[in-house]
């Protein structure tokens, strides 16, 4: 895509929407917070494209589905790492724990 063919991004705060274009297609889309939607097709625009250079379809409605898949797995592999505790963070929070306890349990005596 030649820069020129870019359309920028507008914003109607008066009905909350923002103009987007996503690989090539506009879309007017809504929400509360603008600047998100637009950092949102900023990335699925860039996804789209990745996706564009390394297979040989054109289908816009293919590339966005495996676009979508790419994202879905970063995504899972995102909420993956951070369902498994770090070892390291686990001990600092036992020890972070432990301390705790005990300046409650002084306070206790001296409180």
């Amino acid at each position: 895509m030649a820069a020129a063919t870019k359309q920028p991004p507008t914003k109607d705060p008066v009905n909350g929407s923002v103009r987007v274009e996503i690989f090539d297609q506009v879309y007017n889309l809504r929400g509360s917070d603008a600047d998100y939607i637009l950092k949102l097709a900023e990335y699925v625009d860039g996804k789209m494209r990745a996706v564009s250079e390394q297979t040989a379809t054109v289908d816009s409605v293919r590339l966005a589905v495996l676009a979508a898949l790419n994202i879905a797995d970063e995504y899972h592999l995102l909420k993956r790492q951070m369902a498994t505790p770090k070892p390291e963070l686990q001990e600092r929070a036992h020890q972070l724990a432990s301390a705790l306890d005990e300046v409650l349990q002084d306070h206790r005596r001296t409180g």
